[in-house]
């Protein structure tokens, strides 16, 4: 029997641990980080960091080197059109922000896989595999496989419609405790009164979609 991919452990609800690392790390540093632990992912963050491309393509193919493949959250949760170029630069995974509308969940998934499922454009100069892998049919299936798609769930609104938001493609939603206790606080009789009750609720949301709720609330931690 082969090996389950880390997509596959994720949709059998198996646990997975993410380290976190600067972009800038270098080599030697990066190798500390992973002696400490076994870790399954990377997480780098864009988000509420500074970062150039090329930094991101020097991070990725480090990191797949040292076998430890990158988490990537985007800058903004508008920038979803922009995935398919992000993971042309080596993550395996990537995080979306703040996702609140299916709307962004549809363009993400457009973006993030390659046809017949998305409409990613083929071009993966850096992308996680490709140099395994470089024949284009081959390798898009490969990625349709394998390419990890996250949702951050930092609002009530998010926490409520989750199920919905949870579209074919989305393999794991994660959790932003500091901007979801900020939506909660904004209520006067908010329907959760904790982060941890807003988890609850996703999970039990969850339940029969494969989707993996990761219960760590950055993207590093063990999910």
């Amino acid at each position: 029997m082969s090996e389950l991919t880390l997509k596959q452990r994720i949709h059998n609800g198996e646990a997975v641990n993410v380290g976190g690392a600067p972009m800038d790390s270098t080599k030697e540093q990066l190798e500390d980080i992973f002696s400490k632990d076994s870790y399954d992912l990377v997480g780098i963050d864009s988000q509420h960091s500074a970062f150039v491309e090329k930094e991101l393509v020097r991070f990725c193919g480090m990191a797949e080197d040292l076998g430890v493949p990158a988490m990537f959250r985007i800058k903004h949760t508008r920038h979803a059109f922009l995935i398919g170029n992000y993971v042309d630069l080596g993550p395996l995974a990537i995080v979306v922000p703040q996702v609140e509308n299916e709307s962004t969940v549809d363009e993400a998934i457009d973006a993030f896989y390659y046809p017949q499922v998305g409409k990613r454009s083929w071009g993966p100069s850096s992308g996680y595999g490709i140099k395994a892998i470089p024949d284009r049919l081959e390798y898009a299936e490969w990625w349709n496989n394998n390419g990890i798609l996250c949702l951050q769930i930092e609002s009530v609104n998010a926490v409520i419609n989750a199920r919905k938001l949870a579209k074919p493609g989305v393999d794991m939603l994660v959790f932003g405790a500091n901007d979801l206790s900020f939506s909660l606080e904004s209520y006067t009789n908010p329907p959760f009164k904790t982060v941890d009750d807003c988890i609850r609720h996703v999970v039990e949301q969850m339940e029969g979609t494969g989707v993996k709720v990761g219960v760590g609330t950055s993207p590093s931690g063990k999910f």
